[in-house]
């Protein structure tokens, strides 16, 4: 009788679409020196994934998703990823949230783009340090010298912008501000711009301090929703 994750692995299969195989490796950077060189894709999209996810969440064990989350199938691991936030959420002790929490930093080696960190970190990291009032494991994060990692600090930070609470996030964005992968500098900016929607005067206020050593995909990001003439302020430097 087949396991869980062997199941989930042909439903994925299943439901694979060749030119989206073909496109996916190009999307995600997957080729000879891209940010995720060698990652494997059978093209399935998101929608598809999540019905798979919805399908076997409660019934998965964590020892059967780790079998997902290592396997070199990119949809592997995102819809492993999906499960584990399913499981998170539905969580009902502290236990069984700190196991959550603890599975994903021991397997975060394999949560090594961009939407695998950014459909997950905050619903389980975020959500566990807001609501433990203990940012220490995002902070933690935010010192390593691993571009994922940096990126699961910031990005987990949504969890608490969407709450209205910035701190953390403002001095995660300042503390990694010059790293040098574009995508911690489109993380950043896009985090600044989501405190900008929840409170523009704080998203002004941190620009006014610190628009000018911004890298420019940052800034681009952050006055995104700004009126023009203050984005143009902003980019030409009348400010």
């Amino acid at each position: 009788m087949p396991t869980h994750s062997e199941e989930i692995k042909e439903a994925l299969q299943l439901l694979s679409v060749p030119e989206k195989a073909e496109f996916f490796p190009r999307f995600f950077k997957a080729g000879k020196g891209g940010y995720a060189e060698g990652d494997k894709f059978i093209g399935v999209t998101v929608p598809d994934q999540r019905q798979v996810a919805k399908e076997f969440a409660g019934k998965i064990s964590l020892e059967e998703l780790r079998k997902l989350l290592s396997s070199k199938i990119h949809e592997h691991r995102h819809c492993a990823l999906l499960m584990l936030v399913s499981k998170f959420e539905k969580s009902k002790s502290f236990s069984e949230k700190t196991e959550i929490v603890q599975f994903y930093l021991k397997n975060k080696k394999y949560i090594n783009n961009w939407d695998l960190v950014d459909n997950s970190c905050y619903k389980i990291l975020g959500r566990f340090c807001f609501e433990n009032k203990d940012g220490s494991i995002l902070r933690d994060l935010s010192d390593e010298d691993n571009l994922w990692s940096k990126r699961m600090a910031v990005v987990g930070t949504m969890y608490y912008v969407k709450r209205g609470e910035f701190g953390l996030m403002k001095e995660f964005a300042l503390k990694n501000l010059h790293y040098p992968h574009d995508l911690m500098h489109k993380a950043n900016g896009w985090l600044l711009r989501e405190m900008g929607q929840k409170n523009e005067s704080e998203l002004l206020a941190f620009l006014n301090l610190h628009y000018r050593k911004m890298p420019r995909t940052s800034l681009r990001y952050a006055i995104e929703k700004l009126d023009e003439d203050v984005r143009q302020d902003y980019l030409k430097g009348r400010i």
